[in-house]
């Protein structure tokens, strides 16, 4: 048998049975979820907040609405910062307590 046909059918064969990967291509893994943000919102209309800190991306706060929608909050927001530092406060105490 021909050597560079043998060569052709090993990598063909290598190719179909390759375990697909999972892994997402480094330009979705390495964008940031919030791109604008948002300065005024109610807190009335918040159902939830999610935070997210990557190392490429800077910190982000998603808001869950109470319809469902999900927008990025300016993490600079007076209210936001109160918030923070309720919870950090509020973590501390917890912590002494126990």
């Amino acid at each position: 048998m021909d050597m560079k046909l043998l060569a052709v059918v090993a990598v063909l064969t290598l190719v179909i049975y390759a375990p697909p990967s999972q892994a997402k291509p480094i330009s979705l893994v390495e964008r940031c979820y919030c791109r604008s943000t948002v300065n005024s919102l109610p807190r009335g209309y918040i159902r939830e907040l999610r935070f997210i800190h990557t190392p490429s991306c800077p910190f982000q706060v998603i808001a869950k609405l109470k319809t469902n929608k999900e927008v990025c909050v300016n993490p600079e927001v007076r209210w936001l910062q109160q918030y923070l530092k309720n919870a950090i406060h509020k973590m501390k105490k917890s912590k002494k307590g126990n």
